[in-house]
C-alpha cells in the first residue's frame, strides 16, 4: 500500500481464498499477512479480515487532468480498475466504488486514530442501558433529489440489512435484537448487554427508502444514480475515470469548499507526483525526494501508526505455545531496526500493549514500563529459550534432543516493503541461531491459511479500529479460538484464556468510564505479559497533501482525521479544507 525509482502501489483488494497449501511436517512455517484499509475500520467490519494486494504499476494520469481547476480535487490513490472501473455504488457491496462513501453518511464518524466520534445523520446517541442505544436524527436533512431525510429512512436501511445479511457488511445485526422508530429517535434494542455496539451501529451508511423499497435484488444492485445525503452526488463516470459534484442540497453545505473531485481509475505514483494531485494516499519511497521535492511549498505528507504490524504465534503448536520461547523471539527481535528496513524509517518500533502510540497514549497503562516499548536482550531471550528447553551450540539454537531448529519465513511476493522487513527478521532470527528460509507466495494463497490455523508464526496486523474492545476482542476473544482446521474471523493465534475473556465480557456490558479504564488496562496486562502477538512496528497510513489550492489537511498538530482516502474518514476531510488564499 511505491517512484524515481516509482514502484507499484498496493491496492485494497478482498481476499481471493485458495485451497490450503497444508502446514509443513519438517520445518516452522512463519506466514506473513497484511490487513487492509478496511481492517483499520471499527469492529466486525474486518473480522472478515480483507487483505491488501500488490497489483501492477498502473499507468499515468492522462494529459491534462492536472488542470483540473482552483476549485476541483485531484485525488490519487483512492480508486483502481481492474482494468477498467466498474459503476456500482452500492454502499453494501464489496465491488463499490471507493468514493461511494464520500456521498452516503452513517449516524457517527469514527476518527479510527484516536476513537473520537463526530455526529453526521445522527447529532448524538445516549445509552440508557447496556442493552440499549437511542440515536437523535439530524432534521432539516435532504436527499440530493430533495427528498427529505427521516428516521424512517435510518429504520429502513437497518432492516435492508437483516432481510438480505449478505449486505449487512458491518455486522450490525450480530449486535441487534430489534428497532424502533419514536419521533425523531431512533431505538436499538440489543440482543445483550453490549456497549461498543453502539460504534459499530452508528459507522452504518444509510440509504433513502424512496429509491431503494423497490429494489428486487439489493444484493445485487449497482446503485448506478445514488440518491444521498453526503456532500457530493455522482457527476460522470467512465471506465477509466469518474467525478463527484458539490451537493447543493447537503445539510452543511458551508463547510465545503471542493467542488469537483477527479477520480482516475489508474495513477502512477510519477503521475501523482508530476502531475497536480492534491491528495493521494500512496507509499512512496524515498518520499521527501519524490513528493515533496516535486513541489516543496506545498507538498507534505503525514504517517500515523493506523495498524500493529506484529508476528502471531499459532498457540496450537510447539514450541510457539511455551511463554518462554515467545519471550524469547520477543526479546532476540531489535523492533526499531526492523521497522526501518521494512518501512524506511517511516514509522516506529511498536508498544507491546496493543494501543497505537501516540493516538491512543491517553489509554496507557502507566504501570507497564516504558509504555510497552520491548528493547532487544540477547542475553535475557537465551534465558527465556533456555526455560523452554532450547539452548545454544555451536552457533545454533537445538532442542534438548540436540535438533537445530529450523523456520520458514512466508511473505507475499511483490510486498517490497514487506521483503525488505523479512529479511531483516530473517537475518536477526538467523543471529539468534535459528535457521530460517524464505518462502515468497502469491498474495492471495496465504489468507486462508491463517483463518483455519495452518501457520505456525504469522505477520500481521492488529488494531486500528478506533475501538479499543473491539482491538482487544479481536485479538483475545476465544470465541474466536476455532480448531485448526475450521476458519475463523479474528484471533488467527488461537489465543484462549477464561480470565481474559471475563476482562473482555465485563468491558463489553460496562458504560462506566472509570471501569473500562481498569478493564483496558488489564488488557493491556494481557498482551503485554502474555504475547499473543510480538508487535514489531505500526503500519502507517500513507497519506499525501498539497495545500496549494486546499488547506486544512489533516496532520499532526491537527489530527482530527487521517488522509485515509476510503471509508468514512474523507467526509471529515472534505468537510475541513478551504480555498487557499
Amino acid at each position: 500500500m511505491k517512484c524515481m525509482r516509482i514502484q507499484c502501489r498496493r491496492r485494497r483488494q478482498e481476499p481471493v481464498p485458495l485451497p490450503s497449501r497444508g502446514a509443513s511436517t519438517e520445518r516452522i512455517k512463519l506466514t506473513m499477512t497484511r490487513a487492509s484499509g478496511r481492517r483499520l475500520r471499527a469492529a466486525a467490519a474486518f473480522g472478515a479480515a480483507t487483505i491488501l494486494v500488490a497489483t501492477g504499476c498502473s499507468v499515468s494520469v492522462k494529459s491534462g487532468t492536472s488542470n483540473v481547476g482552483p476549485t476541483t480535487l485531484l485525488v490519487g490513490g483512492a480508486d483502481s480498475g481492474t482494468p477498467a472501473l466498474f459503476k456500482n455504488f452500492n454502499p453494501f457491496s464489496p465491488n463499490k466504488r471507493n468514493l461511494t462513501t464520500w456521498m452516503y453518511e452513517p449516524l457517527e464518524v469514527v476518527n479510527n486514530l484516536n476513537s473520537a466520534e463526530t455526529p453526521f445523520l445522527a447529532t448524538g446517541y445516549t445509552q440508557p442501558n447496556a442493552e440499549t442505544v437511542d440515536f437523535t436524527i439530524r432534521q432539516g436533512v435532504k436527499w440530493s433529489d430533495g427528498k427529505p431525510f427521516t428516521p424512517a429512512d435510518v429504520a429502513f436501511t437497518f432492516d435492508l440489512l437483516r432481510a438480505h445479511p449478505a449486505l449487512d457488511v458491518n455486522g450490525d445485526w450480530q449486535h441487534i435484537r430489534s428497532l424502533s422508530v419514536s419521533g425523531d429517535h431512533v431505538v436499538f434494542h440489543l440482543k445483550s448487554a453490549d456497549v461498543p455496539a453502539a460504534k459499530v451501529i452508528e459507522q452504518t451508511l444509510i440509504v433513502p427508502e424512496h429509491t431503494w423499497r423497490d429494489v428486487k435484488d439489493p444484493v445485487t444492485y449497482t446503485n448506478p444514480d445514488p440518491v444521498v445525503t453526503g456532500p457530493y452526488t455522482l457527476d460522470h463516470f467512465t471506465p477509466n475515470q469518474y467525478t463527484l459534484a458539490k451537493n447543493e442540497k447537503y445539510w452543511q453545505a458551508d463547510k465545503v469548499a471542493v467542488q469537483k473531485i477527479v477520480v482516475p481509475g489508474s495513477s502512477s505514483d510519477l503521475a501523482i507526483a508530476t502531475q497536480g494531485y492534491d491528495w493521494a494516499y500512496s507509499f512512496f519511497p524515498n518520499v521527501d525526494n519524490t513528493w515533496v521535492k516535486a513541489d516543496k511549498q506545498h507538498n507534505s505528507y503525514w504517517f500515523p501508526p493506523g495498524g500493529i504490524v506484529g508476528l502471531l504465534p499459532n498457540l496450537t503448536k510447539a514450541p510457539f505455545d511455551n511463554l518462554d520461547f515467545r519471550e524469547g523471539l520477543s526479546l532476540g527481535l531489535d523492533r526499531q531496526q526492523i521497522a526501518d528496513k521494512a518501512e524506511q524509517g517511516y514509522v516506529k518500533a511498536a508498544s507491546q500493549t496493543g494501543l497505537l502510540l501516540p493516538n491512543e497514549k491517553s489509554s496507557l497503562n502507566p504501570s507497564i514500563p516504558d509504555q510497552g516499548m520491548v528493547s532487544q536482550n540477547t542475553t535475557a531471550a537465551y534465558a527465556h529459550f533456555a526455560k523452554a528447553g532450547y539452548t545454544r551450540k555451536g552457533g545454533k539454537l537445538v532442542d534438548r534432543a540436540g535438533k537445530p531448529l529450523t523456520v520458514t519465513l512466508t511473505t507475499p511476493d511483490g510486498w517490497a516493503d514487506w521483503l525488505q522487513g523479512a529479511q531483516e527478521i530473517i537475518e536477526q532470527l538467523r543471529g539468534l541461531g535459528i535457521t530460517v528460509k524464505l518462502d515468497k507466495p502469491q498474495p492471495a494463497s496465504y489468507q486462508q491459511d491463517l483463518q483455519n490455523g495452518d501457520f505456525d508464526l504469522a505477520l500481521g496486523t492488529v488494531g486500528g479500529s478506533g475501538s479499543l474492545f473491539q482491538d482487544y476482542n479481536n485479538l483475545l476473544n476465544s470465541d474466536f479460538k476455532k480448531p485448526v482446521g475450521k476458519s475463523t474471523a479474528s484471533n488467527y493465534q488461537r489465543y484462549g484464556d477464561p480470565a481474559t475473556d471475563a476482562l473482555l465480557d465485563k468491558l463489553k456490558t460496562t458504560s462506566d468510564p472509570t471501569e473500562q479504564r481498569q478493564l483496558t488496562d488489564q488488557l493491556q496486562n494481557v498482551v503485554y505479559q502474555q504475547l499473543p502477538v510480538l508487535s514489531l512496528f505500526y503500519g502507517g497510513l500513507w497519506g499525501l497533501s498539497s495545500d496549494k489550492k486546499f488547506t486544512g489537511w489533516p496532520s499532526q498538530k491537527n489530527p482530527y482525521a487521517s488522509l485515509m482516502t476510503w471509508g468514512s474518514t474523507p467526509l471529515l476531510v472534505m468537510t475541513h479544507l478551504r480555498l487557499a488564499k
